[in-house]
């Protein structure tokens, strides 16, 4: 028995599919959540150097990470909404900024509450600082171009660009 994955593309059987998947996800991120919370803060030892407060990293790196990973996936929605002008894909990659953005600034914040215990400022021009900002501002320009257009394919090709043009940040 073969599975036909193509009728999974319009909007009206892929909502189906993912109303019966979501509560199995949002089941299996709870638990990994708490375990991996339960490990980074009660399993793991003391930083040698910077005690207590290295521990913030088991909340920053994962968040970047995933800020950047997210833009690339929104990235390669867009580029298959405009190559293959598909409904589904523009919705996806409209629909991933709001999260990416949230875990773009929970990045910098983080980023923040770090690096002022240890190398006594807030904030420091790096590139690596700098570029995550530029992308918390993106996944925002993506999210207020979408809402400038009434037109939807209007704001999907707009917003695509937009997304293909900042991977270069990534």
């Amino acid at each position: 028995m073969t599975i036909n994955w193509f009728k999974y593309s319009a909007p009206t059987t892929f909502y189906g599919l993912a109303g019966k998947l979501i509560p199995w996800f949002a089941l299996s991120a709870a638990i990994l959540f708490s375990i991996g919370l339960y490990i980074g803060f009660v399993v793991a030892p003391v930083d040698a150097q910077q005690g207590e407060f290295y521990r913030i990293i088991f909340i920053h790196v994962p968040s970047s990470i995933l800020s950047m990973f997210l833009y690339l996936i929104m990235a390669g929605y867009a580029a298959l909404g405009l190559i293959f002008n598909t409904r589904l894909s523009a919705m996806m990659a409209t629909a991933i900024a709001p999260t990416g953005a949230l875990f773009a600034f929970i990045s910098l914040w983080t980023g923040a509450l770090w690096g002022k215990p240890m190398w006594g400022a807030w904030w420091v021009w790096d590139a690596r600082i700098t570029s995550m900002l530029v992308l918390c501002f993106l996944y925002l320009g993506v999210v207020a171009l979408h809402q400038a257009f009434e037109d939807r394919d209007v704001a999907a090709r707009a917003c695509a660009v937009l997304a293909l043009v900042g991977t270069v940040n990534i």
